[in-house]
């Protein structure tokens, strides 16, 4: 069957922490207790407000295909919610609503992308940027951004790798999986240099934009340059600040050339997001706010248990997330240990699959962002199961032999 398929999907690989998860539910069906880490997905319910909307909508009879490229309604809530948290002015024809964040990202480089077209990732990174260039036939190059600097990205090195044939540059802030965040002087920084390179794109994917900590704020990239509007492309959804993973909305802000170019391959490959979901994510990006705030702070407090554990088990070294709901660990000290079988660990993805096996932890290696050695846990459950989780972890790293 193998030469039945397309030869651009040989570079793509499923999904890491999709695949983690399925992993860890098929040793939970053969009876192991196994805590998965491995999912970016809050575990809080959908507020009620939205799932009453959603209801109504239903009732209303908002039942029919929707427009390809949104409701009226939502595009109305998230030209509010960009001029409320981000004082941004978008028209009606300068946002596009899709199923899910990524399919805005996937609209985009399908739309731009020439098989020469190189898309600059700043690892680590989330993986299916990778894999959503390759799939339509662009290249990757990858940026690697150092722990010591917090994982951002420098604006020499962005100047450094610009050429002829870069088209995007995708700037997740806060990021998955580091929670690295840039202040909006940061922004301005990379913006300068951007200036100087008229042909080249920016997707700022700002998904975990309301899950920040420490009393930091936001800055999008698009309020930072406004003299690259017409270059940027702001990605966001409802998915991670309102507890919405499974209702599939996420949009795009940015010039209404590119957003007119996404919606016809939109049109093409899903036509118009979900009627019912629309209506509950307007009354999300619309509704009491009090949720996304609660959330954060509880997402914060996760954050600190799990960055005291880490930091105090010999051999692992976490610097703190800034946002997001993840731990990156970095396990370069324990890169050539041994199992109490007498196993050798030799990179990250053995490093997971010890942790799987004999902890119970299912954790995503951080070779699939892109930057080894390192692994990632979501933090995105209870207090009470993160605790055992950090409990199993140090036990079993002090059963390594070095």
């Amino acid at each position: 069957m193998s030469e039945l398929l397309a030869s651009r999907l040989a570079p793509v690989k499923p999904s890491a922490s999709a695949w983690v998860s399925q992993a860890a539910r098929k040793l939970r069906q053969e009876g192991k207790d196994i805590i998965d880490l491995g999912l970016g997905e809050p575990d809080f319910a959908t507020p009620a407000h939205i799932i009453d909307a959603a209801h109504k909508a239903a009732l209303d009879g908002q039942t029919k295909y929707p427009p390809n490229d949104g409701t009226a309604e939502l595009k109305r809530a998230v030209q509010t919610k960009f001029k409320r948290d981000n004082n941004l002015d978008f028209s009606a024809n300068e946002i596009l609503i899709s199923n899910g964040a990524k399919q805005v990202i996937f609209n985009a480089l399908m739309a731009t992308l020439e098989p020469q077209s190189q898309v600059l990732l700043c690892a680590p990174y989330f993986g299916q940027y990778q894999d959503m260039v390759a799939v339509v036939g662009g290249q990757s190059l990858s940026l690697r951004c150092e722990k010591e600097n917090d994982f951002l990205l420098s604006p020499k090195a962005l100047e450094d790798v610009i050429n002829a044939d870069t088209k995007w540059l995708i700037l997740n802030s806060p990021s998955n999986p580091a929670g690295a965040t840039y202040s909006k002087q940061q922004l301005q920084a990379l913006g300068r240099v951007l200036e100087k390179h008229r042909h080249v794109l920016v997707m700022a994917d700002e998904i975990y934009e309301h899950i920040l900590f420490d009393d930091q704020e936001f800055t999008s990239f698009a309020s930072a340059n406004p003299q690259l509007r017409e270059r940027t492309l702001v990605v966001n959804g409802v998915s991670k600040a309102y507890a919405m993973t499974g209702w599939r909305i996420g949009f795009g802000a940015g010039p209404a050339a590119l957003i007119g170019a996404m919606n016809t391959v939109q049109s093409q490959i899903s036509s118009g997001a979900c009627s019912i979901a629309q209506a509950a994510a307007a009354e999300a990006l619309s509704g009491p706010q009090d949720c996304v705030k609660d959330f954060c702070r509880a997402f914060q407090s996760r954050r600190d248990l799990v960055v005291e554990a880490i930091n105090a088990i010999p051999g692992l070294e976490l610097k703190t997330p800034r946002g997001a709901f993840y731990a990156f660990v970095a396990c370069d000290d324990l890169i050539g240990s041994y199992t109490p079988d007498g196993q050798h660990i030799s990179n990250d993805i053995q490093f997971t699959e010890y942790l799987l096996n004999e902890a119970g932890i299912a954790a995503v290696p951080g070779s699939a962002y892109g930057i080894s050695p390192f692994f990632r846990l979501s933090t995105a459950t209870s207090e009470t199961v993160l605790t055992t989780a950090m409990a199993r972890i140090e036990a079993a790293v002090a059963k390594l032999k070095r």
